[in-house]
Parts: C-alpha cells; structure tokens; sequence
C-alpha cells in the first residue's frame, strides 16, 4: 500500500511539471511562430495541426504500450520527448524545425498522458478521488506556469521560456523513472493494437458523449479567446490573465467536488455541471466587460473540475483490464472533440453574430447534459462510487467504541449466564449466596479499561493546529508586508499599484516595466498571488474543521 501509495504521489509531482508547460507552450505558441520564424496564419495553423494530428495517432498506441509495458518507462519517454520537443522550439529557425519539434511534442504528450493516467487508475479500486487529485495537480500546474511564464517572459523571451519548460519535462522524467515497480498489467495478445476495438466498442456510448462535450467547451473557449482579443481588444497577456481565476478554481475544487458525486451519484453530478456550464455560455452573450468574463469562467472551471475526474474514472472503470487501451481511446476521443469544436467555433464567430456562436454552444452543452449521464448508465458502472479512503481515515477512530461497546455487553451476557446456570443448581436454597456474587461481576466493566483506546482520537484533532495554521499564515502575511514595503521605496510594488493606479490597468498587466525591473515587479506579483492562495487555502481548513464539529 506504501509503495502504491508512493507511486501515485510521484505520478502527480510529475503530471504538475508536465502539464504546466504544456498548457504554457499551446497557449504561446502561435504568438512565438508569428514573431519568432515570421510564420503566416496558415503555417501558424499547420504547426498546431501536426502537434494534434500525431497526438491523436499515438494515444491509442500509447494505451496498448501501458498495457504491455512498465507504464512508468512509457510515461518517461513521453516526458522526454515533451522536453525535447520544448528544446526544438527554442532552437527552432524555421517552419520545417517548429513542424518537427511539434511532432515530437506530439507523440511525447500522447505517452506522457495515457501512461500517468493509466498509473493513477491503478488505486481507483481503494481510492475514488484518485482522478480529482489528477486534475488538481495538472491544473496547479498549469496556473503556476501561467503567472511564471508570462512574468518572465519579457526578461528571459521565448527562447528561454522554451528551456524552462524543457528543464520542467526533464525533472519530471526522471520523477517517473524512479517511481517504485508496478503497472505492468498482463494483458493477453501480442504487441499490436490487438484489443483495441473491443474497448472501443465497449467504450462507445461514452466516447461518443465525450467528443460531444469536448466539441462544445473547446468551442466555448475559443470563442471566449477569440471575442476578447477583437471584442475587448485584450493582448494575449491580458488574455491570460482573464482565463487564470478560472484555472485556480479547478486546480483547488476538483477533489472537494468529489465529495458531491460520492453523495449524490456520478449522473447527477454531471447533469448539474452541464447545466453550469451552460449557464455560463448564456451568461457570455451578455458579459459586459473582461472582468465579467473572468467570474463566468470560474463557473466554467468548477463545471470541468467536477467533469472531468467522472468521465476518466468511468472509462478507467469500463475498461477493466485494459486501462491503458481505455485511456487511449478516450484522449483521442477528446482531441477529436477539440478539433471538432475549434473548427465549429471559428466558423460561428465569422458567419454569424458573437450572440448567436455562444447560445449554439450552450445547446451543445445542454444536449451533453442529457446524453452524459445517459452514457455513464449504458456502461453499467456504479453511479455512486465508494468514498475515499482519506476521508474515511477518521471514522475508523469512532468506530473503535463499538468493540469496547460489545466488550462491556459481552461481560452482560457472561453474567447473564452465570445467572442463569445458577438458576438450575439454584433448587437449593444455598443458592442464593452466589446471587450476590454478580455484584462483584460489575467489576468486570474493568474491561473498559481498554477504553483508552478512544483516546486516540486525541491525536487526531490537536488544538493548537488551528492556532498554528493561523500563525504560520501570519508570518507569511508579514514577511510579505516587509517586502512590499521595500519594493513600494523603490517604486517596484505591484500591491502598491493596485492602490493607487487604475485597477484595471495593473491587473491586466499594462504597467510597463523592463529588464531586471519586469523580474522584481513579477515576482512580487507572483508572491502576492501565492499568498492569496494560501489565505483562501488555509481559511478553507479552518472552516472545515468546524464544520463536522
């Protein structure tokens, strides 16, 4: 259980060096290959399609070799190639090379995914909230590298942008390397793509709600990016910037949203995250400015954080034995959704009204709130998935008493038979001097000696922990005001500007600064965020704790 255990913890250190890199290059991309090798339009959109187009042929691939294979060797490799991928770009002179490093990038990220999934999956069976965790560690990731990258980008530009990255991938490979053994799943048939049409065909009812859902987010979101770059005239920054709180908010909600689909089922789940997440569609059409958009976003991310862990633990559930076959299937089903709805978007966006594109998604949406469910239901797995072994780690303390109570009940039925043994030599009168001797037996209770056991809940909850939390959050909060003090003398200090320049300038970025001054505004930036979060964690535990009391 240890190494298992271990062997999850080091998969999701890892799926956070990944996933933030790669969330950072698809996102930058296209700006680099315009400005960097002058690339037009059109190659700009043959670079993009290369990258999916071998991301999309290698999944299933992928799958049959996390099967076949040490899946922690498959997920290596795959982050290598990420990371040779990252170092292409960054020596990249012209189309030919981006097109080769996005082919790489490619590959390496349909092995890099299908094997960590495949690895996570392998504790489903004792732990339920193992996707959700999943998901927090890429997003986190992803946001993380976000405010980073796009901070350091102007003083380290993209070429060292790239290396970073790459430096990232290459730490997570050999995470992966070093995981304990395990994996290798003994699946019956050669090395071929033997099995997979048997998965596909068992997989289809959700695979096909898959491709329909991804099609109508991905076509949301680039409708969204698309209407803030020509709509509000945002820079590509300051775009950034409106998707990050919603970035946040899955990174921080996925696994506390697990707790919903334990209580009220799998279906129901997704069913209300549809709804929100067409809520948020509509909400578009009349969101008057990009802060608007950013709150309408969050929606959009807590719909995912809850979406996405459901339909992964399905597939991973349906596929059985061929976890790595499902997972491969079901990433392909999600890039060709993507594809789908990218190309859907683009179309809405020039041929009609910004109106029109965001209801036609949120039918889309709304459709998948019907289908989903319908489609988790045809695979005949357990709506109502066992709750985590983490949070049922508290109750066994409780459920001690109950021994200690059969423990005294117990001594009861021992004197109840004395008592009525008793009865039968009790024809003699002499019998009743033994009648007293049940009064010593109250001594028994002296089993409930025992009782201290209870006392290990003692441990459990600590009194001073609150207090310690709160302190430690006041110390953070402090070395921060000191900082931010020094930094507001030498006219450097973000949280300064929030107060005293306009507030929509300073959060979209549009303070100019340069060279080693950009470095020291970003990073007390970055360090205000980071903060940020720590106060909004650390209040979360706190009422957490209050709550079951």
């Amino acid at each position: 259980m240890g190494v298992a255990l271990r062997r999850e913890r080091w998969t999701l250190w890892a799926a956070t060096l990944t996933n933030g890199p790669t969330e950072l290059i698809d996102f930058v991309l296209p700006l680099w290959a315009g400005v960097a090798i002058g690339l037009r339009p059109v190659e700009v959109g043959v670079l993009m399609a290369v990258e999916m187009a071998l991301s999309m042929l290698v999944r299933p691939v992928a799958g049959v070799l996390s099967d076949r294979f040490e899946r922690r060797y498959v997920a290596a490799s795959g982050a290598l190639l990420y990371a040779v991928s990252c170092a292409g770009y960054a020596l990249a002179g012209n189309a030919f090379a981006a097109y080769g490093a996005a082919a790489v990038g490619g590959a390496g990220g349909a092995l890099l995914w299908v094997a960590v999934r495949s690895i996570v999956s392998e504790r489903l069976a004792e732990d339920s909230a193992v996707f959700p965790r999943l998901l927090t560690a890429q997003e986190t990731g992803s946001w993380v590298a976000f405010v980073a990258g796009l901070t350091l980008l102007g003083v380290l530009g993209f070429g060292g942008l790239f290396w970073l990255c790459a430096a990232a991938c290459a730490v997570a490979a050999g995470l992966l390397v070093s995981l304990p053994r395990g994996g290798r799943v003994p699946v019956s048939g050669g090395l071929g793509l033997g099995g997979l049409g048997a998965v596909g065909r068992k997989l289809r009812p959700m695979l096909f709600a898959v491709v329909m859902t991804m099609a109508a987010e991905s076509a949301v979101g680039l409708l969204l990016l698309l209407h803030l770059q020509r709509g509000f005239g945002l820079e590509v920054v300051q775009v950034a910037y409106v998707f990050l709180p919603g970035a946040i908010a899955m990174s921080l909600a996925a696994e506390h949203l697990h707790r919903y689909v334990v209580r009220f089922g799998r279906s129901r789940v997704l069913m209300t995250a549809s709804l929100a997440s067409c809520a948020f569609a509509v909400g578009l059409v009349w969101a008057p400015n990009p802060y608007v958009v950013a709150g309408l976003w969050v929606l959009s991310g807590l719909a995912w954080a809850a979406v996405l862990p459901v339909q992964q633990a399905v597939i991973a559930e349906a596929s059985g034995g061929r976890v790595g076959r499902g997972m491969g299937v079901y990433e392909s089903a999600c890039l060709v959704g993507g594809l789908i709805g990218s190309l859907a978007a683009g179309a809405l966006y020039d041929g009609a009204s910004w109106q029109v594109a965001c209801l036609v998604a949120a039918a889309m949406i709304l459709a998948g709130a019907v289908v989903v469910p319908r489609a988790v239901r045809r695979l005949g797995v357990q709506d109502i998935p066992p709750p985590p072994p983490a949070k049922e780690a508290p109750a066994p303390a409780p459920a001690e008493p109950t021994p200690a109570e059969r423990a005294p009940a117990e001594p009861a039925r021992a004197e109840r038979a004395p008592a009525e043994r008793a009865p039968a030599p009790a024809e003699p009168e002499p019998e009743p001097a033994p009648a007293p001797a049940p009064a010593p037996a109250p001594a028994a209770p002296a089993p409930v000696a025992p009782m201290p056991a209870p006392a290990d809940p003692a441990p459990k909850a600590p009194p001073a922990s609150p207090r310690k939390q709160v302190a430690d959050l006041g110390v953070h909060a402090a070395l921060f005001a000191a900082a931010q003090a020094v930094l507001a003398l030498l006219d450097l200090s973000w949280v300064r500007d929030l107060i005293t320049r306009d507030l929509g300038t300073v959060l979209l970025g549009q303070v100019p600064r340069e060279g080693a001054e950009a470095f020291i505004y970003g990073a007390g930036r970055i360090w205000a965020l980071i903060l940020i979060a720590d106060v909004v964690w650390t209040s979360f535990k706190l009422l957490k704790r209050r709550v079951p009391r």
